[in-house]
């Protein structure tokens, strides 16, 4: 098969083998920036899923978004735990600060809710499997916001490894950066380790390390790590993560990740037969540019950017709709909670940790 059928139909939703009705009813849960900015616009742009609630710790706050969205109720924290509205929607979206996750998805799942989580799951191994294990009781659909999963250049790449086109995977360069206080100030949620659990690794490295696991469809093993705090304003949690993934087969990832550096990122699998290369694949907006060598023949595929959070929030619909389980699920969410606090344990003690499975 020649490569420029991988760029035929490039953004395929290649998970979707029906067209189900209705939609699934959401409750946004932690109003911030991206949920503003992204999450509402994908989910309204959608087939899917629909708002219908919102819940904040300032009702008042957020009335120009409740009527921007056409979403009739608004409601706190406190009245979500207790249940209040809660036959307005029949899932919720959580996107409060990940030490937080736990308390507002499994209040959901004890109602019957199905959830939608943001990355990381929570802030701990233990705090993560509390999810699932509420979930599994209540038989509800858990997903771990995992969007990079679903954007067709990742896809697109997990098809070119699995058919073989470059061979068997020998290593993959990754990274990530973001200069945080650039959109956040000193007193952000994110320089909080009680609140975020982490600093670059837990915000930013989540995405090279959950999506080259998505790619190779494995765990890694072992991992080494450093770690670096240089400005004040990170004294408490990592400024910039350098780590180095084992998997099986001999295979390896060398991955970055930044809060104080420029806005960059990039994806590079090698094989012993050729490579792949996705532009700025963890930058929030995706190019579809892609670069692959097979032996001596290379391809470029240049499109327009879809949107991968409109893309996320109708597959969580799509799952719900038809009883699908999602590929990001909570598992998965759980595995990379154990691979960064191995990340961490390598840092802290400058050796090469084993990464432990969980189930």
């Amino acid at each position: 098969m020649g490569l420029e059928s991988y760029f035929e139909a490039f953004d395929r939703r290649d998970w979707q083998t029906a067209d189900p009705d209705g939609t699934v009813r959401l409750a946004i849960v932690g109003i911030g920036g991206f949920a503003r900015n992204r999450a509402l616009p994908g989910i309204e742009a959608g087939d899917y899923c629909e708002s219908t609630v919102l819940v904040t710790g300032s009702p008042d706050s957020v009335a120009d978004t409740a009527d921007r969205f056409d979403v009739e109720t608004v409601i706190g924290y406190d009245e979500f735990l207790d249940g209040h509205a809660s036959d307005a929607y029949d899932a919720v979206y959580v996107a409060t600060p990940n030490a937080t996750h736990g308390e507002y998805a499994i209040a959901a799942a004890d109602r019957g809710n199905h959830v939608i989580c943001e990355k990381p799951l929570e802030t701990t191994v233990d705090r993560a499997r509390a999810i699932l294990e509420a979930c599994e009781d209540a038989d509800v659909t858990l997903m771990t916001a995992y969007r990079l999963q679903l954007e067709p250049s990742v896809r697109r790449t997990r098809e070119l490894i699995d058919d073989g086109v470059i061979g068997d995977v020998v290593q993959i360069h990754a990274g990530f950066s973001n200069p945080l206080l650039e959109s956040a100030d000193a007193g952000s949620w994110r320089l909080d380790p009680d609140l975020s659990g982490g600093g670059a690794l837990v915000d930013l490295g989540v995405y090279p390390l959950n999506t080259i696991r998505f790619l190779l469809e494995c765990d890694p093993i072992a991992v080494s790590a450093t770690t670096h705090s240089v400005d004040e304003p990170f004294a408490d949690v990592d400024e910039h993560v350098a780590f180095r993934l084992e998997f099986p087969d001999a295979v390896t990832a060398s991955c970055t990740a930044s809060y104080n550096s420029h806005a960059t990122s990039g994806l590079r699998v090698v094989g012993t037969e050729g490579m792949v290369s996705v532009s700025s694949p963890f930058g929030g907006v995706v190019p579809h540019d892609i670069y692959v060598e097979c032996g001596d023949v290379g391809m470029e595929y240049r499109g327009v950017p879809s949107n991968e959070v409109l893309e996320e929030f109708d597959y969580f619909g799509y799952c719900v709709l038809t009883g699908t389980e999602p590929e990001p699920n909570g598992e998965d969410g759980l595995r990379d909670i154990a691979t960064v606090e191995a990340t961490y344990d390598a840092a802290a003690t400058g050796r090469t940790v084993d990464v432990p499975t969980v189930e």
